[in-house]
């Protein structure tokens, strides 16, 4: 008995171990056998990327800076060439200032002469019509002159405007600035450096209250002067010897020279007189003399 139960369990153990080498070489075969190669799949095409750039921005030129906007000028608004100007002499500037005078823009006497005078008197006249403010003369403002005044008459250009013919300058009136009375006739006359820049109608004081002769200094100015001894007005009054002095007489515009004054020097023209009396200075000269 006992030896059939270990011929059972030496049996079984063969069994064992024969079912164990079966397993193992299975097992080695299994794993020494070849695979299936694996399925190769198409390859998918992928678009080429675009190069990349450089992250960092390579320099650029700095912007131009901003230049300001110029608007041309309209050409309406452009000054003209130059055909009379400071500095000028002759018959050309001669015409011209007859012409102002004319309308009332150049107060002093014709020259001939393109001075600071007929500088202001282009100015004012172009800047009132809207021509280019220059105090020169193109062909705009020579045209526009010529369609609001007619040719200057032989008086015009020699300064007989108030009928009196001047006489010659006394030497005395050829320098510095002087108001220069010719009783002889009958004018004063406004000069600057020998240059007569304002001819006007004088009246003189009568036989009783003669106006003094000789050579005097403007002391004292005043615009709205009343005397005191007769109590008559004297706009624009210029003394010059005590009493006396250069000044607007209604008098004398309203009757000429029907009559006479105290011994002062009338003047006839209001503006003249006006724009005669913004020129002058305390200390000018004075000469009265007989041409």
């Amino acid at each position: 008995m006992l030896f059939a139960r270990r011929l059972v369990m030496i049996v079984v153990a063969a069994a064992l171990l024969s079912g164990a080498a079966l397993g193992v070489g299975w097992a080695s075969r299994s794993a020494e056998a070849p695979r299936s190669a694996p399925r190769l799949e198409r390859p998918v095409e992928t678009p080429l990327e675009p190069a990349r750039r450089d992250p960092t921005p390579s320099p650029q030129a700095p912007a131009p800076s901003p230049q300001p906007e110029v608007t041309p000028e309209p050409p309406a608004l452009r000054p003209g060439p130059r055909l009379l100007g400071s500095g000028d002499e002759g018959d050309r500037v001669r015409d011209l200032q007859a012409r102002l005078r004319q309308i009332d823009w150049f107060e002093g006497d014709v020259t001939g002469f393109y001075g600071d005078v007929t500088v202001a008197a282009v100015r004012g006249f172009q800047a009132k019509r809207e021509i280019p403010v220059t105090g020169e003369v193109d062909r705009r403002t020579l045209g526009r002159l010529h369609g609001m005044t007619t040719s200057p008459t032989a008086a015009e250009l020699a300064n007989q405007l108030g009928g009196n013919t001047p006489g010659a300058l006394d030497r005395r009136c050829l320098t510095g600035r002087v108001l220069c009375i010719d009783k002889t006739s009958s004018t004063l006359r406004w000069v600057v450096d020998g240059r007569v820049l304002k001819t006007m109608d004088a009246r003189f004081g009568g036989a009783a209250t003669p106006t003094r002769e000789g050579l005097f200094q403007v002391t004292y100015k005043s615009r709205d002067h009343v005397s005191s001894l007769y109590e008559t007005s004297m706009p624009f009054a210029m003394f010059f010897s005590r009493g006396q002095a250069v000044h607007y007489s209604p008098d004398f515009a309203a009757v000429g020279y029907d009559g006479a004054s105290h011994g002062c020097v009338n003047i006839r023209d209001h503006d003249g007189v006006a724009w005669l009396y913004d020129q002058v200075r305390v200390g000018d000269e004075v000469v009265v003399y007989r041409s």
